[in-house]
């Protein structure tokens, strides 16, 4: 009865309020660790069922990922476009023993004879899709074939003779608006397929699809007998490296290219930033059991005492973690499905990922939660608990009756070198730019968070003694509470260190975002002055431009088309916003103050404008090469002309449009900017935007990433702040005998609330100017590095950040105070 294990059941059965704060604090830990070991395991299994490609037994395409070095998957990034190859390997393909035939697969937006946007492909391609003709023939040089869904859209439906109620029927012409320009063409056939579709003749899809020559991929078909892992082997040697071949489920991964980013997303999510939301997680909830186990010191002396050994009192330890760990594992468990799976909808719903991923809740994640905390509290307590069992039963009484106050020589020289640590990587984020700075920021604040845990019983003090006249001017429960907050460093340090962690880390991440917000809003204002912005969708027609400069009044117009590049920085690729323009230099002046800094802008092939930001990242300026991947992977190295400081609102790389026209899926314009002319007399072009429309709309481009730091904002800062109540409600709760005390020797209830609240809010303050200080030494050389600039705090936002905090603290510790006193009162 009187064993390990019944010393255990015992404590937890008598001492159910600072068990039942570790059963909170360890089931939270569970809940973060579960949901982003859920979205990492889910980015690293994620598959899309093939459609296009579902009766396609082998589908070579285009490594669709950049290396830095010589095919190293460690350093590959998925490109920002779709990578192509070259028409010759078809031939090369339909040549292997295994092959009934090769077929090539192009795909391009197109626009509609009724202005709708269409998706366009080559006629051989419904070998493998298995389109079949409703009237009419294949199409030929100058001809076309029209889905249902092309020619009807809202205007008619198909009739018995595969003619249209749109007027439209084998034998007619119909106008596209091709990348090539407008073009007319003769409709041969038409098919039933719902979707908006034109198939052109191979011969043209390849000529006008914007990247002439080259095809999205090499669809393999075999012979009789010959199984799709045979012939996928024998096309993966016929073709080497020029091509990687696909079968079974990794079809699905060349039809739909955003797979690739939507894997990095998600086990970026679950992965870095779920390493970081795991350490914050497990080291709070170290941190209350370490507070449980240490209000516990009185009762291990009084053990030691009668004669137990250190051995036993670990025992007792580990059986109570084996209690209570496993159960508060598996409680946390479904609230973390629930998280992951709320997590992963709301990415969905953004068109973050594909809609056909599905969320993979497997069962290594939950195994690592319910491990992860049994190992947390483990060796939480047996750390807490280990000079309580190794001192001699005299001496760990009297330890056990007054706190000790001398200095940790483990903890205090640790936490020193964590400060000195976190310093020194501040003044190394402040040295560097782009995301190095961002990487080495985040280094400051787990030191400087390291630090505040190791150091928090000597801070406690300081704290104390620097609010303790302050406290002692607000009367009797004032003074009183500056005594305990004195002599009760470590209670206080336990209530303040996760308070920092809640305000340094949703600081962090919150005016991260409103820091890069405001530079960008700030740069748009100043870079866009353009009178008018036209979009269109797919895209604008080629001769957009010039039809525009015609338009009366307008005095430039140039289009743009936007896209992304990849450029090396610190050995890793990067993404760059780019422009590739149209129209003259003079122009562009004329509708966008970029800023140049170094240099004068050039449109000519070969050379390139950079973002002065960017350009320190990559180690270039004026006169130097840059290189960079276009959106297709193709590598390039054009001459640095220019360098201007608004590409965060703008764009980061401008160039001529010729550069990135032949690397883009859609080589429309997206874009065109003018200066003068009327909405009016624009609108036949498409959308018409004024300027201030044109920053609200650019602005939600960056509602994804916000949204992202938001809520990661809230997982950390909230289950921090929830640890901050649950550590000060087991800390009031652990002090019934004190409270009652007071009321014994003549205090009233009152006066001890008023104390309560008076340290509830020297903690809440400690905590708030702690984290501050955190969040101000990562920010300022982050934002330095990506922005140039001092980070922007809103002020509102700062203040309800911290009224939240006092709020949760006076609340948290003034209430269970209310019921303590109140069950002492009826007691009596």
């Amino acid at each position: 009865m009187y064993g390990p294990n019944g010393l255990a059941r015992a404590a937890v059965r008598f001492r159910p309020a600072a068990f039942a704060g570790t059963f909170v604090a360890l089931m939270l830990a569970a809940m973060i660790v579960a949901a982003c070991g859920i979205l990492l395991e889910t980015g690293i299994r994620a598959t899309v069922p093939p459609v296009r490609y579902a009766h396609a037994p082998v589908v070579a395409a285009a490594d669709q990922r950049a290396h830095t070095g010589h095919g190293d998957d460690s350093d590959a990034v998925p490109v920002p476009d779709r990578a192509r190859l070259a028409a010759g390997l078809v031939a090369r393909a339909a040549s292997v023993p295994g092959a009934r035939t090769a077929v090539a697969d192009v795909t391009f937006p197109v626009g509609g004879p009724h202005a709708d946007p269409l998706t366009a492909h080559n006629w051989a391609s419904t070998a493998f899709t298995g389109e079949h003709l409703t009237g009419g023939r294949a199409p030929g040089p100058g001809e076309v074939v029209l889905s249902h869904g092309a020619v009807v859209g809202d205007h008619g439906t198909v009739g018995d003779h595969g003619t249209v109620s749109a007027h439209v029927t084998v034998g007619d012409h119909v106008t596209l608006i091709t990348p090539d320009g407008p073009r007319t063409y003769r409709v041969s056939g038409l098919t039933r397929a719902p979707a908006a579709t034109v198939w052109f003749a191979d011969p043209d899809a390849l000529r006008i699809s914007g990247h002439p020559g080259r095809i999205d991929a090499v669809v393999v078909l075999p012979k009789p007998g010959v199984t799709p892992a045979a012939l996928g082997a024998q096309v993966a040697h016929a073709l080497g490296h020029r091509a990687q071949v696909h079968t079974g489920a990794g079809r699905g991964a060349v039809e739909d290219p955003s797979l690739a980013e939507a894997c990095e997303l998600l086990t970026g999510l679950g992965g870095s930033f779920g390493g970081v939301a795991t350490m914050v997680a497990v080291f709070t909830a170290a941190g209350t059991v370490a507070l449980a186990v240490g209000q516990r010191a009185r009762e291990f002396a009084l053990l030691r005492a009668i004669g137990t050994t250190p051995r036993q009192i670990r025992r007792t330890i580990a059986t109570e973690a084996l209690l209570v760990a496993p159960l508060a594992g598996a409680a946390g468990c479904l609230p973390g499905i629930a998280l992951a799976r709320w997590w992963f909808g709301q990415l969905k719903g953004k068109g973050a990922i594909p809609g056909a991923v599905d969320l993979a809740v497997g069962w290594i994640p939950l195994v690592c939660a319910v491990g992860a905390v049994l190992v947390t509290a483990l060796g939480a307590g047996y750390i807490a608990a280990r000079r309580s069992s190794r001192i001699k039963p005299g001496q760990a009484l009297g330890e056990a009756s007054v706190e000790r106050l001398r200095i940790g020589w483990i903890r205090t020289p640790l936490g020193i070198a964590a400060t000195v640590g976190g310093f020194v990587c501040a003044g190394l984020a402040s040295s560097l730019d782009g995301e190095d700075a961002a990487n080495a920021a985040l280094s400051v604040v787990l030191l400087f968070m390291l630090a505040v845990a190791l150091l928090g019983p000597l801070l406690a003090r300081a704290f104390a003694a620097l609010f303790g006249p302050v406290l002692r001017g607000a009367g009797a429960p004032g003074a009183l509470a500056a005594a305990n907050s004195r002599t009760n460093a470590r209670r206080l340090a336990s209530a303040i260190t996760p308070i920092v962690l809640a305000m340094a880390f949703s600081s962090v991440l919150v005016f991260m975002q409103t820091s890069e917000e405001k530079v960008t809003g700030d740069q748009q204002r100043a870079g866009v002055t353009a009178d008018h912005i036209v979009t269109a969708d797919p895209g604008l027609a080629p001769d957009a431009v010039t039809r525009a400069q015609d338009t009366p009044s307008v005095t430039a117009a140039v289009g743009l088309l936007r896209t992304s590049v990849l450029v090396p920085v610190s050995g890793s690729l990067e993404s760059a916003s780019a422009q590739g323009v149209t129209g003259t230099v003079r122009d562009l002046a004329a509708v966008q103050d970029l800023g140049v800094r170094r240099g004068r802008l050039s449109l000519r092939p070969g050379e390139v404008a950079v973002d002065a930001s960017l350009a320190r990242n990559t180690h270039v300026g004026v006169g130097d090469r840059l290189r960079l991947y276009l959106p297709d992977g193709t590598r390039t190295a054009p001459l640095v002309v220019a360098t201007y400081a608004r590409g965060m609102g703008l764009s980061q790389v401008t160039l001529g449009r010729a550069a990135l026209a032949g690397h883009v899926s859609s080589a429309f314009d997206t874009e065109l900017w003018t200066k003068g002319g009327t909405a009016r007399a624009l609108a036949p072009l498409g959308k018409v935007l004024d300027r201030g429309g044109y920053t609200t709309a650019r602005s939600l481009d960056r509602e994804l990433n916000a949204w992202a730091n938001a809520v990661m904002a809230g997982v950390l800062g909230g289950f921090a702040a929830v640890a901050a109540v649950n550590t000060l409600v087991m800390t009031v709760l652990d002090r019934r005998s004190e409270l009652g005390t007071l009321r014994l020797i003549g205090s009233t209830r009152r006066q001890i609330l008023r104390m309560i609240r008076w340290e509830a809010l020297l903690v809440a303050l400690s905590g708030i100017g702690l984290g501050t200080a955190i969040a101000l030494a990562t920010l300022v050389p982050m934002m330095k590095g990506l922005t140039g600039q001092e980070p922007y705090v809103p002020p509102l936002v700062y203040g309800a950040f911290a009224a939240g905090v006092v709020v949760l603290g006076v609340a948290a510790a003034t209430l269970p105070a209310r019921a303590a006193l109140r069950r002492e009162t009826l007691g009596r």
